[in-house]
């Protein structure tokens, strides 16, 4: 791992009008790691993650991404850097086949042999979305449809993936295959910056975390230290 953090937050904050939704938060990722941000609905963990791709200007702080200020870098611009997110939502274009959503994926890249090895590398991981390439998006699954949009995220070839809320409303089966290819990705050496609201999971799956609450970190700590502090079980795994 290299000794400057692949990503940094320094006391970043983001408002909506007068609303502080995020209020001066540090947040680092090593390059490689697997971090997730767990809390409650409405604590900006979705705030935090659009920041961080440029979908949403921050208000206050710094944002560093290899060492480089980004917070006055569009979007587009953070993407063809490799920084991807997959929304909260999936937002895959649902009138366009399978095959057109993961091209969309590349759309900033010119390297038309390494992007064909890139589609190949998806197929292997998602064998479910090579057999459906031509059906309209729309008519897929949920869980088909998140197989997509992450991989359409990662034909842009990411360095630093952000997914927010990948379990959101599918079922458990499908949930496990998901994380099964997170866990891929993530073995790729791709670092991941992870929201779920399945905080068990999360923290099963991640080397750390952060736990938001109202706009501030307030613990963080690897991922098994998390899942085995009463006060996160109390508060986000359901246990008393």
């Amino acid at each position: 791992m290299s000794h400057t953090p692949i990503l940094q937050l320094r006391d970043v904050k983001v408002a909506y009008g007068a609303i502080e939704a995020v209020k001066g938060i540090d947040l680092e990722l090593a390059a490689g790691e697997l971090v997730s941000l767990i809390g409650a609905n409405g604590a900006g963990k979705t705030t935090t993650l659009n920041a961080i791709a440029g979908t949403l200007g921050i208000s206050a702080g710094e944002l560093l991404y290899d060492g480089k200020r980004i917070e006055k870098l569009p979007a587009h611009k953070r993407l063809r850097q490799g920084l991807a997110l997959v929304p909260e939502g999936r937002g895959i274009f649902t009138r366009l086949t399978v095959e057109e959503n993961l091209r969309m994926g590349a759309y900033c890249r010119r390297d038309s042999d390494a992007i064909e090895a890139d589609l190949e590398r998806v197929f292997a991981m998602l064998p479910r979305v090579k057999e459906r390439l031509q059906q309209v998006a729309g008519t897929l699954s949920g869980g088909e449809q998140q197989m997509v949009a992450i991989g359409r995220a990662l034909l842009s070839r990411p360095k630093l993936l952000l997914l927010d809320e990948p379990s959101m409303g599918l079922a458990p089966l499908v949930v496990e295959k998901i994380f099964e290819v997170i866990r891929s990705v993530a073995a790729e050496g791709v670092t991941i910056l992870l929201v779920e609201q399945n905080a068990n999971l999360a923290l099963e799956f991640s080397q750390r975390a952060y736990v938001m609450e109202s706009g501030k970190i307030t613990l963080t700590g690897s991922g098994a230290d998390l899942l085995a502090d009463p006060k996160v079980r109390a508060a986000y795994l359901g246990e008393v």
